[in-house]
């Protein structure tokens, strides 16, 4: 692994982790699960799609490696954690 690959996914988990602080204000707050779950949406699905967009054969240097991931993060955290807080509040 080189270092640019290292530096990319340094971003992507930064990145996740600003939308982790942000998920509460956007109405994703929940008692149902902590406050460390939309982060944790957030890492392993902006990785798993950098990991799929890199076996398609996407490189770090094009721009629709980065919007697919910038966008599939918050959609993903959207998503899961009100999958989560409805699988809670009917259990």
């Amino acid at each position: 692994m080189d270092f640019i690959s290292l530096l990319n996914i340094l971003f992507i988990v930064i990145y996740a982790g600003l939308l982790g602080l942000v998920a509460p204000y956007i109405g994703l707050a929940s008692d149902a699960y902590g406050s460390y779950v939309p982060t944790g949406l957030a890492i392993v699905s902006g990785s798993a799609l950098w990991l799929i967009l890199t076996w398609a054969g996407l490189h770090y240097d094009q721009a629709w490696i980065w919007l697919i991931v910038m966008l599939g993060m918050p959609a993903a955290i959207w998503f899961g954690a009100k999958f989560i807080d409805s699988r809670r509040a009917a259990a």
